[in-house]
């Protein structure tokens, strides 16, 4: 008995593979341009996947964006270590580029990234997206950006440079700020520099005593710090995932919220933990002035 051969798919019945991932009045050329799509217009599945993170942190981003616009006419985001600036680029395409009051700073060290992200913003009209070529440390005190900013950002800014982008916030005085820690290596090697001196005065040094131990228990540290830090100057935090762990083991997301009202304790348990685990020379990038 011959199968009867399937029904070629009617108009009707076609989906649309990218349905499923894209945003309604999503710009595909800048898709293509960012090379999430291919020439023309497939998605493989790494470009899927980084595509799905990208608006994983766009919902946790989009309310931020929708509560200092229902305060205010203008609203400021400065994203650090932007790279190829895929996070500014989305958000502008998807919840900004209607609402005239809203501008974006890419800043990036990296010069070809930075000239190529000025190309792109001018070829799609992007016109309120601009780009800064400096570290951010030294975008604390650069001219070209505005006193105030409303929203600070920082993408798996490797190492010290989130530390960085949490005191230009303070600085700004941003109102949020959304973090993606990466590659935290210093408290690890405060850690390890006075292992020796800190088995004689805590048990706790057991946590970090070995290699692999110091480097994780010391990116664990760093955020706890971070956290803190932040608390002390009035945010309220918030600590989720940002994806599952099969996609990234950098995975933590971190969003504060300014409130005004410090917690009391936070800078003195911040003091107490530095002191308690040897990290006192750690003191002036967490504590700073109150």
């Amino acid at each position: 008995m011959k199968r009867a051969k399937p029904a070629a798919p009617t108009k009707s019945s076609f989906v649309d593979p990218l349905a499923d991932v894209l945003r309604p009045g999503q710009s595909i050329e800048l898709l293509k341009e960012l090379h999430i799509l291919t020439r023309d217009g497939k998605l493989n599945q790494d470009s899927r996947r980084k595509l799905k993170q990208v608006f994983h942190l766009c919902q946790f981003i989009e309310p931020l964006l929708d509560e200092v616009l229902s305060q205010q006419d203008t609203l400021m985001l400065a994203d650090h270590g932007a790279g190829k600036s895929y996070l500014g680029f989305i958000l502008y395409d998807l919840f900004l580029k209607d609402r005239p009051g809203a501008h974006i700073h890419g800043i990036e060290t990296r010069d070809e990234l930075v000239n190529k992200s000025r190309e792109l913003a001018t070829r799609l009209g992007f016109t309120r997206m601009s780009f800064l070529n400096e570290t951010v440390a030294e975008s604390i005190t650069a001219s070209t950006l505005p006193p105030r900013i409303d929203i600070v950002t920082a993408l798996h800014a490797c190492n010290t440079a989130t530390d960085d982008a949490i005191q230009f916030a303070l600085a700004k005085q941003a109102r949020h700020i959304v973090l993606v820690p990466c590659c935290q290596a210093e408290v690890a090697a405060v850690l390890r520099k006075h292992k020796n001196e800190s088995f004689g005065k805590t048990p706790l040094s057991e946590i970090w005593r070995h290699p692999i131990h110091t480097r994780e228990f010391g990116s664990h540290l760093t955020n706890v710090l971070r956290c803190l830090q932040l608390e002390s100057h009035g945010y309220q935090v918030t600590v989720t995932e940002l994806v599952g762990w099969e996609h990234s083991m950098k995975n933590e997301l971190i969003i504060a919220t300014r409130t005004a009202s410090p917690r009391k304790n936070a800078r003195t348990r911040l003091q107490q933990i530095l002191l308690e685990l040897n990290l006192q020379e750690l003191e002036a990038r967490f504590l700073g002035p109150q």
